[in-house]
């Protein structure tokens, strides 16, 4: 079935349903799963402004990973970095290279305006992927 899962984590709780998907996903298909995380920035017209440091990117990065290992699934993670209208492209771009066979995001749920302004990240990377896309459910419970 899956032998590579690539999760893609942001900062914050959203990451948290998609780092318990995939890992019970890798568990049940005995896949190896890579963690990634964009450190984006904004451009403006004078600069471009990271919205995270190197710091802040390697702690949700490691988070993630940790929380992997320890529950028994081989991962490793990458940060990558890109522009806030670039993440997509830059999920899809890690898929590739790491040749993964599964994407598991976080869908980000907004407001049908903001959509047709500017598309979901899980959105553009289902549409820019050979990997199959899960997304993972938005954890209401709290845990």
């Amino acid at each position: 079935m899956f032998q590579r899962i690539l999760l893609a984590v942001d900062s914050g709780p959203a990451g948290r349903p998609v780092v318990r998907l995939a890992g019970d996903l890798a568990r049940l298909t005995g896949a190896r799963a890579r963690v990634v995380h964009v450190a984006a920035s904004s451009a403006t017209l004078a600069a471009v402004v990271p919205l995270e440091d190197d710091a802040e990117a390697k702690l949700v990065l490691d988070e993630a990973v940790t929380s992997l290992r320890d529950a028994g699934v081989e991962a490793d993670g990458v940060v990558a970095r890109a522009l806030t209208t670039q993440i997509a492209a830059a999920v899809s771009a890690a898929a590739e290279e790491w040749n993964a066979d599964l994407i598991v995001l976080s869908p980000h749920h907004r407001g049908a305006l903001e959509a047709l302004i500017s598309p979901r990240v899980s959105d553009a990377v289902a549409h820019s992927t050979r990997a199959a896309v899960l997304l993972a459910p938005e954890d209401t419970a709290g845990h």
